[in-house]
């Protein structure tokens, strides 16, 4: 999924941020809460997703960097998702339904229709570009989108993959968990991963609660999708936002305290120990590499290829709006200056 804003931020992964007291104690590890910004997909008919990564409070969880919660969405009203090819580097991009079916194709000659329950991983490396559009009978559409960040090693590869993933759901008492990424439970994702992550959705029935052995290495944050009362180590997350906690707990106490079922993700990585900069679809190291990514884009250079055989809301080749492809927006005339993300722990205060 494309970020259409007209006018993106330039996010950095910084060591301060917005005053305020972010973090609760509850009966466990402190928890510091995430909340969700609404950004609209672009059209008169947008699509509006809430964004809760990246944020000026914090960048990265681990090795994740972006995080588009979105839906319910009654496909017949709004028009539903059509982005139009767009490009992308240096990032993964994770897409895991809830409901509807989304068609993908990208350059890399990949074409998959996007299930609930079915994870699709496409990896940019040095540049990929791709179109992601519901299907008319989607009835409603609902779902995340993720990013994570390639490190240096493999950032500038020239491969553009793409992997696709049906888990098993992982039973325990008063619920169940599907392993999308690494590992959790006892159950394992075959997905290749660049740094060390994890990425699962979980269902509380209502009452119920799960101790999750976790590695203490890791850093965590729950997205509250479904459920009203669902409380992390404690402390109640509300719906959309995400529940973060720092490295050192070998367990997450999660539980569903409301009268309805919850629906929740989970993600979670060893802290990303390098300097990114990101803008707009663009995950690079300076303003240089921004600039001349973009201008690549624009002219249609080959580090980002093709997508054959888009069929947009538009018609053949084109989304409702009429574009072929994404424009990319205009660069701030400021210089991007790339800074560490704040310390892997919960904080109380900016």
């Amino acid at each position: 999924m494309t970020n259409t804003e007209p006018r993106p931020d330039t996010h950095v992964c910084t060591d301060g941020g917005l005053p305020g007291p972010w973090a609760e104690r509850g009966d466990g590890a402190p928890v510091e809460i995430i909340t969700a910004r609404d950004v609209p997909l672009g059209g008169p008919r947008a699509m509006n997703v809430r964004r809760t990564l990246p944020q000026r409070q914090r960048s990265l969880i681990g090795a994740w960097c972006f995080v588009d919660h979105y839906g319910p969405d009654d496909v017949a009203a709004t028009g539903g998702m059509d982005v139009a090819p767009h490009p992308h580097t240096g990032l993964q991009t994770v897409s895991w339904l809830f409901e509807g079916t989304v068609a993908h194709i990208d350059s890399g000659g990949n074409r998959a229709d996007i299930l609930p329950g079915q994870m699709n991983l496409m990896t940019a490396g040095a540049g990929i570009c791709h179109s992601e559009t519901s299907s008319a009978d989607s009835g409603r559409l609902h779902g995340v989108q993720l990013w994570v960040a390639l490190p240096e090693e493999v950032r500038h590869s020239p491969e553009r993959g793409f992997e696709h993933f049906v888990p098993e759901p992982v039973g325990f008492p008063g619920g169940s968990a599907l392993v999308f990424l690494g590992s959790l439970l006892g159950s394992r994702s075959p997905v290749r991963m660049y740094t060390p992550l994890v990425g699962a959705e979980l269902r509380l029935d209502p009452g119920a609660g799960v101790t999750l052995p976790v590695d203490p290495g890791f850093e965590h944050g729950l997205l509250v999708d479904t459920g009203e009362n669902v409380t992390l180590e404690g402390v109640h997350v509300p719906r959309d936002a995400v529940g973060y906690t720092g490295v050192g707990s070998g367990e997450l106490r999660v539980a569903n305290e409301g009268t309805g079922p919850a629906r929740l993700v989970l993600l979670g990585g060893a802290p990303f120990g390098e300097e990114v900069v990101m803008w707009w679809n663009f995950l690079a190291r300076s303003t240089e590499e921004i600039s001349r990514y973009r201008e690549e884009w624009e002219n249609h250079g080959e580090r980002f290829g093709r997508v054959e055989g888009y069929v947009g809301h538009g018609g053949p080749g084109r989304n409702r709006e009429g574009m072929e492809r994404i424009p990319a927006p205009e660069l701030p005339p400021v210089r991007m200056r790339p800074r560490k993300n704040p310390p892997p722990h919960a904080r109380f205060e900016g």
